[in-house]
């Protein structure tokens, strides 16, 4: 008998009630995290456990992920890396620099709205936008 390990299933579990942002900084991830938590009162920091690592074309790509928990409630904050070496983690937003996992709680339009403000006020940033989960066809890269 084989297993066969439901890829769907991990995916939309990993992503239910989640909200994911898109952002274009031309600025090194270690710079735009310390702008984050500098102007936002945040406190991400890099997690090398959940580091995403991509094969393509026999050679291993690693795109850091940091990551931030709010202190009165359950919502975490997941900073990926888009680029790494000329390969994408979402090759189909090969635009943006950074994508942004909001998860573990409700984050309200208004709560993402004002988010989008804050981190379009910074100065590398260029823009900030929701991206809509049916438009992501590699959501699984996303999965640590």
């Amino acid at each position: 008998m084989k297993l066969k390990l439901n890829i769907d299933d991990m995916t939309e579990e990993f992503f239910e009630g989640a909200r994911l942002l898109g952002v274009v900084a031309p600025i090194k991830d270690y710079q735009f995290c310390w702008q984050l938590n500098h102007r936002l009162r945040f406190d991400f920091r890099i997690n090398h456990d959940i580091e995403i690592q991509l094969t393509k074309k026999q050679r291993t790509y690693f795109f850091s992920v940091y990551e931030y928990q709010e202190a009165n409630n359950s919502l975490q904050h997941f900073l990926y890396n888009n680029h790494f070496d000329g390969e994408y983690l979402l090759p189909e937003f090969k635009h943006l620099d950074f994508l942004w996992l909001l998860k573990g709680d409700t984050v309200t339009d208004d709560k993402l709205g004002d988010l989008i403000t804050c981190i379009k006020s910074m100065p590398p940033v260029q823009l900030v936008t929701e991206l809509v989960q049916d438009k992501i066809r590699n959501k699984g890269h996303l999965i640590f």
